[in-house]
């Protein structure tokens, strides 16, 4: 049942636990990704999984997929194809000990404590006052934490290419450190973004949270993989743009999902020239049916005519 109170009535439901696994099988494969792939490129490809998911509704839920949808989906599909063929490459980290030196930078360590303190922020003062009514509070809490955790899993997917090559890793404390934050980090992402979509409407949070997230993962993998350091100017607008394309697919996707596209909706002028075509239209009918309009009338009317000569000469 929806409470809209930011609860946790949603664990009592078994659909809720079914879609969490199914979740998790997902996030397994975007796990993998994050290991042999830029994560400037891995996350803004999530948003395929948004245009999936609209697909597979209007397929066996019978959900309306209306004009701005398919647009939109169109729009994503487009954009991650620009994104791939402009991916910026990262500094290449192989081990454990690479990592660790990238997770010392001076650059890394403010973000990440920026990330920390605007978090509590939001959580403790932010939430209990404006949780009810603003979206951004706690989208922005899942957003700032998932930055976070997706260096986590990059460096989770460096040590399991380091355990399977046959690398002592497990001996690694940093390994473990990044398990444990891992966990933290997807348990308050998990915690707050169902309080956001408790609150408030799925077509509201959903274009709102991917802006946010893949816009804090990107600054993220910025700083602490130098993804943008020795990237052209071609292909940084290439990838700004494929992103902002992405935007815009999603928020048609999903910000006007519920809304009929009627001839009502289109601007004055364009409605102006629908009702003027109409008109044009209408004449033309009246014209052409004037045209072959039967002569019979007026033979009825010569007719009568003569017949009033013939009374009148009587």
């Amino acid at each position: 049942p929806h409470l809209g109170q930011g609860g946790h009535a949603y664990l009592q439901e078994w659909l809720w636990w079914a879609g969490l696994l199914c979740m998790g099988v997902g996030e397994a494969a975007n796990f993998a990704a994050y290991a042999f792939a830029p994560a400037t490129l891995v996350t803004p490809l999530g948003a395929l999984s948004v245009l999936v998911s609209a697909v597979l509704s209007s397929t066996f839920l019978h959900e309306q997929l209306n004009v701005h949808g398919k647009i939109g989906c169109i729009l994503s599909i487009l954009g991650s194809t620009v994104m791939v063929i402009h991916a910026p490459q990262e500094e290449e980290v192989s081990s454990l000990e690479s990592m660790a030196e990238k997770l010392k930078d001076p650059g890394f360590i403010v973000f990440a404590v920026c990330v920390l303190v605007s978090s509590l922020l939001l959580i403790f003062v932010a939430g209990p006052r404006y949780g009810q009514s603003n979206v951004l509070v706690y989208v922005l809490v899942c957003s700032a934490i998932g930055s976070l955790s997706v260096s986590c899993v990059k460096g989770l997917g460096i040590a399991l290419k380091e355990l399977f090559s046959g690398k002592p890793v497990l001996k690694e404390p940093l390994g473990w450190v990044l398990l444990v934050c891992l966990v933290i980090c997807i348990s308050i992402q998990i915690n707050y973004l169902n309080k956001a979509l408790d609150i408030f409407n799925t077509s509201v949070v959903t274009p709102i949270y991917y802006v946010l997230f893949t816009t804090a993962v990107m600054m993220c993998s910025a700083i602490l993989f130098k993804e943008w350091q020795h990237m052209v100017l071609d292909n940084i607008i290439g990838t700004i743009s494929g992103f902002l394309t992405i935007v815009s697919g999603i928020f048609l996707l999903h910000a006007f999902r519920d809304m009929p596209f009627t001839p009502d909706l289109l601007p004055l002028f364009l409605q102006q020239g629908r009702t003027d075509l109409h008109a044009s239209w209408r004449s033309a009918d009246r014209h052409q049916s004037c045209q072959h309009q039967p002569l019979l009338p007026s033979e009825d009317k010569g007719s009568h005519s003569t017949e009033e000569e013939e009374a009148e000469s009587v």
